[in-house]
């Protein structure tokens, strides 16, 4: 079993020893630990999972699989800092993780597990085996099997009771009552497991949540039809509890997919960190060792094709290096001695020694991955929102069938009579219309966005977006192409033939450009021989008996000034070296994205790590007055803080795994197909094929959403205000109390379907694209001529940054 698996056998009562080979805190059976799994750390496990906080005190993040609603933060953020020695607890509903801050003179990380063991949430270390193991997604399966068992049944008992309700008496009602019993009690039984287990779990506990009023529903609703059909009463509600369960199950479903999804910005994050390293000792002695025991001094061997495993700076060697986790920027940049290397950077060209100057969680790569999890742990208003909710709604549930009950009584009605007013009262107030107000809408925008070519991963992510009033672009990949396109180039055959012959043998996105677009031109490469890439510089070797070389301008004899932008020259024998320059292009519907957006009230901004000139050239094409160049990841998530202060809500748009943290930390975030993996899991929404129009889309869906949740919630509000005093009074029995529960969802279910005309008009955005410019030699769009993004010196290119 691995930490991020679900625990089997979470509603057993008890706990059993571990298994062979199993830790502790993984014991079968321990949704309510009373043993080994609330004591297991006494031995010093948790000790590798405390980390250093602020003031002197320390944290621990631990894994609580039982957090599910708003009652659950509230529970737990109350009942933890009352803990001797504990200052605060936090909790992260996406990642079911809690972060519990105690100070070491006090308390131990064993006392957060006790506690929270003691009000009924097992807790286990929340490490990178779990987030690792995202993907084995069993909880999710439970849910879809249960949803799916649920739906059969309510089909089947609603075609039955059809037949009730079109006049069917005595032995055919009976039959037909019992056959429906034999169908609705066993799946709502099996179907409604997860409320029964939360509900018996929390009140064993002595406390409440959402789940204890759909639990009592479920249990009156099959418990007074199973009496009525044994009395041989003219109705059951059979239909009533299999069409309960099915719905809010749906909402669990989708809520369980939407903090899935944010589990994984982590887990794809971590996929970039090297898991072992060659560490170099005196005498030349080479040693593979786990990243856990790097420290910093050591002599680390980066091979070609392998990951730094530690920040460092280079000691020997010169190689290129894939920076893009840190610049946002797709070139390969040069390393020589010297050269700063962080973790997770990938080596392309030769091998270098690095000298680790930075290991385990103080890495660069470390420093984003918590920079996400910060992000993702912020609390919107609509979580503050639900925990308000939680505090009322359920008391006040239990409070007016109570009453009704008693006052029923108190008037002189019979048992069975109270018992079935007030079971019409938990029935007819359930929270189904407003557990599915949002989810519902939330589904339908999906669909809509999806067939928008907008993948839709966190429904509070629509939420956000729907509010936003700045949008803030990375230039790389997300504006622009990403691909380096040739726009100037000699005129001369010769010139290209053997530009060809030399790029063909490098991986250099510069090299493969030029060669694509010397095959392009049908142009062949000329004969070559000795042929050889230098690391940092380019390839050389030999054509028609003269020396030859394509790369770096000062390496092919140029003058580095003479380079304005991205390029590589060429040099044969010894005539005057000649210029290839590269632009990173605009999307084709760049410009016209950004003005509708600005047409729909939003502020744009750009910032980006690239070179001052490109960002520049590239702002002013796509027509944004506010811009920043030189960017690091850290600077993109400190512009997004500072416009928060300023009580902007923003929108990020970018594709760079430096771009991940400003992701997580925007209020909205959208990457584009082309994004790096963290990038789309760390991101809300991500966007298919090439075009950037969908954002435009995505904003007006999003408001529309906005207003369909409100619309819902506003009717929600008013069933229940109008259904409850109807059933209290004893006007609805549970069976038109059921049937006004499954009609009020059925309303807010038809009016989250309007979503599907939402967003029609962006869809024309960008979809006649201007047309290109002229370029002189090679046409390209987009960007003027040499304004592509720079490298820092020693690139293969001509000139510098």
């Amino acid at each position: 079993m691995t930490l991020a698996e679900p625990l089997p056998g979470d509603a057993a009562s008890g706990v059993a020893g571990a298994a062979p080979g199993q830790p502790e805190w993984s014991t079968p059976g321990a949704c309510c630990p009373t043993g080994a799994a609330a004591t297991f750390a006494r031995t010093g496990g948790l000790a590798r999972f405390v980390t250093e906080a602020e003031d002197g005190l320390k944290r621990v993040d631990l894994l609580v699989p039982g957090v599910h609603c708003a009652a659950c933060i509230q529970r737990i953020e109350e009942v933890l800092p009352k803990t001797p020695g504990v200052r605060s607890a936090r909790v992260n509903l996406s990642l079911r993780r809690v972060s519990a801050t105690f100070d070491p003179a006090a308390a131990e990380p064993e006392d957060v597990v006790e506690a929270l063991a003691r009000i009924g949430y097992p807790a286990r270390p929340f490490d990178s085996r779990a987030m690792r193991d995202a993907e084995r997604d069993g909880e999710g399966r439970d849910l879809l099997a249960r949803l799916a068992v649920a739906g059969f049944a309510m089909m089947n008992v609603m075609l039955l009771s059809v037949s009730v309700w079109s006049g069917a008496t005595d032995a055919t009602r009976d039959l037909l009552h019992w056959v429906s019993a034999l169908i609705a009690l066993p799946a709502t039984a099996f179907a409604g497991v997860p409320f029964f287990r939360s509900a018996l779990g929390v009140l064993r506990h002595g406390h409440v949540n959402m789940d204890v009023p759909i639990s009592l529903a479920l249990i009156l609703a099959g418990g007074v039809s199973l009496v009525e059909v044994a009395d041989g009463g003219a109705h059951a509600y059979f239909d009533a509890a299999v069409s309960l369960c099915f719905f809010l199950l749906l909402g669990r479903v989708l809520d369980h997919g939407a903090r899935r999804h944010a589990r994984l910005a982590a887990a794809e994050l971590g996929g970039l960190q090297a898991h072992s390293a060659t560490v170099v000792s005196e005498g030349g002695v080479r040693r593979v060792v786990a990243v856990e025991d790097l420290r910093p001094g050591d002599l680390i061997e980066v091979a070609a094709g392998e990951r730094a495993s530690a920040d460092g700076r280079v000691i020997e060697g010169a190689s290129d290096l894939d920076r893009s986790m840190i610049t946002g920027e797709s070139r390969p940049e040069p390393a020589a001695v010297g050269a700063e290397v962080h973790a997770g950077v990938l080596n392309l060209s030769a091998p270098l020694l690095v000298e680790a100057t930075a290991t385990g969680d103080d890495t660069a790569l470390a420093g984003i991955a918590r920079m996400i999890q910060a992000a993702e742990g912020a609390r919107t208003r609509y979580v503050d929102w639900a925990l308000r909710a939680a505090k009322i709604y359920v008391p006040v549930v239990h409070l007016a069938a109570a009453l009704t009950f008693a006052a029923w009584l108190f008037a002189g009605a019979d048992l069975r009579e109270a018992v079935l007013i007030a079971a019409a009262v938990l029935i007819i107030t359930c929270p189904c219309a407003l557990g599915l107000a949002a989810p519902a809408v939330h589904a339908a925008a999906g669909g809509r966005l999806f067939r928008a070519g907008v993948f839709l991963k966190d429904g509070a992510a629509l939420e956000r977006l729907a509010d936003v009033d700045v949008a803030v672009f990375d230039k790389t990949g997300t504006l622009t192409t990403g691909e380096p396109t040739l726009v100037e180039a000699p005129e001369a055959p010769e010139a290209w033939s053997a530009a060809r012959a030399l790029a063909q043998v490098s991986r250099h996105p510069f090299s493969r450009a030029l060669a694509a677009a010397a095959e392009a031109r049908g142009l062949s490469a000329a004969p070559a021989r000795s042929l050889k890439e230098v690391p940092g510089c380019g390839v050389e070797g030999e054509i028609g008996g003269r020396p030859a070389r394509l790369g770096r301008a000062d390496w092919c004899g140029a003058e580095a000034a003479a380079s304005d932008g991205s390029a590589v020259w060429l040099r044969l024998g010894e005539d005057a070296p000649v210029r290839f320059g590269f632009e990173d292009p605009l999307r084709a519907d760049a410009a016209a994205t950004i003005a509708a957006l600005k047409a729909r009230g939003l502020e744009i901004k750009l910032i980006s790590g690239d070179a001052e000139a490109a960002v520049a050239s590239a702002a002013s094409a796509a027509g944004i007055a506010d811009w920043r160049a030189g960017a690091t990841p850290a600077d993109k998530v400190a512009l997004l803080e500072g416009l928060a202060a300023e009580g902007r809500t923003v929108l990020m748009v970018g594709d760079g795994i430096n771009d991940a943290p400003a992701l997580a930390a925007a209020a909205a975030s959208i990457s584009p197909a082309s994004a790096a993996d963290v990038s789309r899991a760390a991101a809300g929404m991500a966007l298919a094929g090439s075009r950037l129009a969908p954002v435009v889309v995505a904003l007006d869906v999003a408001r529309a959403a906005k207003r369909r949740v409100f619309e819902n919630f506003a009717f929600a509000a008013l069933y229940n205000a109008c259904a409850v005093p109807l059933a209290a009074l004893g006007f609805v029995t549970p069976l038109i109390a059921a049937l006004a529960m499954s009609g009020s969802s059925i309303v807010v279910t038809l009016n989250a379907l309007r979503m599907r005309r939402a967003g029609r008009a962006a869809e024309a955005v960008g979809a006649a694209p201007a047309a290109a410019p002229a370029a002189a030699p090679v046409p390209a769009p987009g960007l003027a001529a040499g304004s592509a993004p720079g490298l820092a010196a020693g690139s293969v290119q001509g000139g510098s940054a």
